[in-house]
């Protein structure tokens, strides 16, 4: 019986002259991981890949969240998942410079925000009809 659920969130730890160190990428908190899908002020860039849907507050962070969360080595299904995005068969090395190029960059992200907006209007502000 293997307790482990998740590999992709476990964050490496280094033994540096008897003190155990985190590698936490900056300003990353565990906390996020119970506060999903709940926006916080400052983070406008939402991750779009399939239902993620978690907001950070740089195009960066949603980077290194989208690379090792859904891109990690064991997690990544061999194709983008991103919304709108066509599900061809990557190499993981090529889905990482994808993902960055594409999805990743802050003009895509906010691209990709409006877009989301417009497709689910109903449930984020009342409509002027």
């Amino acid at each position: 019986l293997s307790l482990q659920s998740t590999p992709a969130t476990s964050i490496p730890t280094v033994q540096v002259q008897g003190q155990q160190m985190n590698l936490q990428p900056p300003s990353y908190t565990a906390a996020s991981q119970h506060a999903e899908q709940m926006k916080k002020p400052g983070q406008n860039f939402m991750c779009l890949w399939q239902s993620c849907k978690k907001w950070f507050q740089t195009p960066s962070q949603v980077f290194y969240h989208a690379a090792t969360e859904h891109g990690g080595k064991d997690v990544y299904p061999g194709q983008c998942l991103w919304e709108g995005c066509e599900p061809f068969q990557r190499q993981r090395f090529s889905f990482i410079t994808h993902l960055q190029d594409k999805h990743c960059s802050r003009d895509a992200l906010l691209a990709g925000l409006k877009q989301d907006e417009h497709g689910q209007a109903g449930n984020q502000k009342p409509s002027n009809k």
